[in-house]
């Protein structure tokens, strides 16, 4: 017999775990004892492990897992896992993360169990079937303690991404030593409520497929169709906190940006529009314009849609900002850019600080089509793109947008 939450917000108490259905957003209480024995997780999911990124029943070495866990603590700003409602598209990295080993030679083999379980997402639906198992995303629900939020049912992949997309081994360095570490993208499945009843099957070694199998789950293992949860943002007005990078890694990350381009913020252009192929990656030819009377310049640029055979082309003007933190962009800003957008194209606003509330309402409300990028959405690109310190970040400028000599 299963157990539901008690009431809309509550948690599953700790005594209940071992009972409960996985319900989206639902937090399972860590226990009290101040020990490892109050991990959610090892109560919630028997067998999986309590500790690590990676917690499995079965084995990966012999290709034997059951089930599989992904726990991510959200505080890792050099592996930064992402969630993305939206899309419902899930970024994670493997567990080796420092130099050293190889990158299948993680003590839990976690890029193991990536690798192979990628690589049968590919094969037939009995491969998938058998051999890749249901992944369970949870988070940190609180700073302390041991509480989990469930995220979701993933598969592997995803429906508009290619297999390079989907699984790659990329570089990193630490104190001048390079290593190689797996970055996973998953989908999370259109499924509000796994049953316990299949989770207790499936940990028991029984067919995936039997015992309340979620009908997304049945889907994407027969046909590899991804059903996807999609949530749309509602709220779309951002404070200033909200714009701005939070902690001391990611304020000094904006910090050095500004520093670099301090008295040619006019140079900052050619910055915002790689930070814009960050974020858009598929757009094409971009052109950055001359200093315009008031000081700022203008990029004009096309975003590329459709196949590589027949594309099609958006064209979009973008504009940079490159302000100090307590400056935020106003009106006069944006409805500079706005009177040059022509019909059918679209513009992009990029600032190393905020937007006003004034500024993102008329956005919205006149339905203006502008992509507008603060502070924040700068640091999280450069996260997810490799580039997670000052240093690092300091590298990129110097090479990218060398300093004029002299």
């Amino acid at each position: 017999m299963s157990l539901s939450l008690q009431a809309p917000g509550q948690d599953v108490p700790f005594d209940q775990l071992g009972h409960s259905d996985l319900v989206l957003d639902a937090v399972y209480a860590g226990g009290s004892s101040g020990h490892s024995g109050d991990d959610a997780l090892a109560r919630l999911l028997p067998g999986t492990g309590n500790q690590g990124g990676f917690r499995y029943a079965g084995s990966p070495s012999k290709g034997a897992v059951r089930l599989a866990v992904l726990y991510t603590s959200g505080g890792e700003v050099d592996w930064p896992d992402y969630l993305d409602p939206e899309t419902g598209t899930f970024t994670y990295y493997g567990d080796n993360k420092t130099p050293g080993k190889g990158l299948h030679e993680t003590p839990r083999k976690g890029n193991v169990l990536l690798r192979d379980a990628f690589d049968h997402s590919h094969g037939t639906a009995s491969d998938r079937g058998t051999k890749v198992p249901p992944f369970l995303l949870f988070e940190k629900a609180r700073p302390r303690g041991r509480a989990v939020r469930f995220r979701g049912l993933l598969a592997p992949g995803g429906p508009t991404l290619t297999s390079d997309d989907e699984l790659a081994a990329i570089w990193r360095s630490t104190e001048r030593k390079r290593f190689q570490n797996y970055r996973s993208r998953f989908t999370v499945l259109d499924v509000e409520r796994v049953p316990r009843s299949w989770v207790s099957h499936v940990l028991g070694g029984g067919d995936v497929l039997e015992g309340e199998c979620p009908e997304a789950w049945k889907t994407w293992v027969q046909s590899r169709v991804y059903r996807p949860l999609l949530a749309p943002a509602t709220t779309t007005i951002r404070s200033t906190t909200d714009q701005l990078p939070t902690g001391k890694t990611g304020k000094a990350m904006l910090e050095e940006i500004r520093q670099h381009f301090q008295g040619r913020e006019t140079d900052f252009e050619a910055c915002a529009v790689a930070i814009w192929r960050l974020i858009a990656p598929s757009t094409g030819a971009v052109d950055v314009t001359r200093p315009s009377r008031d000081g700022g310049r203008d990029a004009v640029g096309a975003y590329v849609l459709g196949p590589p055979a027949s594309p099609i082309s958006i064209d979009f003007a973008l504009e940079a900002k490159c302000y100090a933190p307590g400056n935020g962009v106003g009106v006069r800003e944006v409805s500079r850019l706005i009177s040059r957008i022509r019909h059918r194209n679209f513009g992009v606003l990029v600032t190393t600080s905020y937007f006003n509330q004034q500024v993102q309402s008329e956005v919205q409300e006149d339905e203006h089509p502008i992509a507008l990028v603060c502070g924040r959405d700068i640091i999280d690109a450069l996260r997810q793109h490799g580039r997670t310190t000052v240093e690092a970040v300091g590298e990129w400028l110097q090479q990218s947008f060398p300093r004029p000599q002299g």
